[in-house]
């Protein structure tokens, strides 16, 4: 399984993704965040499903932008479809007879010469996508039944990219634990608004493992401060 985060918010936009790939009993480490930026050009990609769908489709965008230039970042996402839907032609019938469901979701952001702002699009399997907004500030892939919530509870459009960024990573860190199959490392991408420069950084579980223990301690703290004269009428009777 795999944990992929996409956040916008006005400053910019932030990527982070575990690095576990889980093969049936082997486990192994792969980078999930790929990065292309040149002059007035800056996007990541990021997916969630078939590894071997994922590389291939990869190798043929790449190719593709070494003939074609892209002025808005939904034409490069209209185009990354494509290829996953070449590549469904190749693959498709031969993998679901092996057994595998053909999967790739993506998420794909960032800012090209014409584009007004920065954007974030989560691209479906099928070559269709959605374009996130306001009201949907962050779109996870892969394993996201388990760090919702204090996404859902924080972030909104207005969240620094600092705030957006502690907040992602107390996501995955909520992931993690209640799941074997996401893990550390991390990477994290930045990307400011009109910058065209994205910054990109891995974390270790060593880096890192001090904030999930703040933060556990914060949460039992938190706790003890909850009120609990709501419960009274209730354990009275136990009494």
């Amino acid at each position: 399984m795999t944990y992929c985060l996409g956040i916008k918010v006005k400053e910019g936009l932030l990527a982070i993704a575990d690095t576990r790939i889980t093969t049936g009993t082997d486990t192994t480490v792969k980078k999930k965040i790929t990065i292309e930026q040149k002059d007035n050009f800056s996007l990541f990609i990021m997916t969630s499903g078939l590894r071997s769908v994922r590389d291939k489709a990869l190798v043929y965008f790449n190719e593709l932008m070494e003939t074609k230039e892209f002025n808005k970042l939904y034409k490069a996402v209209n185009a990354f479809g494509e290829q996953i839907k070449r590549v469904a032609q190749e693959d498709k019938a031969s993998l679901e007879k092996a057994g595998f469901k053909f999967d790739l979701n993506t998420i794909i952001g960032g800012q090209l010469k014409d584009d007004e702002e920065h954007k974030l699009f989560l691209l479906y399997p099928e070559g269709n996508w959605v374009e996130l907004g306001q009201g949907a500030p962050y779109v996870i892939i892969g394993n996201s039944g388990h760090g919702k919530a204090i996404l859902n509870r924080i972030l909104d459009e207005d969240s620094s990219l600092k705030l957006s960024l502690k907040t992602g990573f107390l996501s995955f860190d909520s992931t993690r634990v209640s799941s074997n199959n996401v893990d550390f490392p991390i990477d994290v991408a930045l990307y400011r608004k009109d910058s065209f420069h994205i910054i990109e950084k891995r974390y270790e579980k060593k880096d890192l493992e001090y904030i999930s223990t703040q933060w556990d301690e914060e949460l039992r703290a938190a706790l003890e401060h909850i009120s609990e004269d709501w419960m009274d009428d209730a354990f009275k009777q136990l009494d």
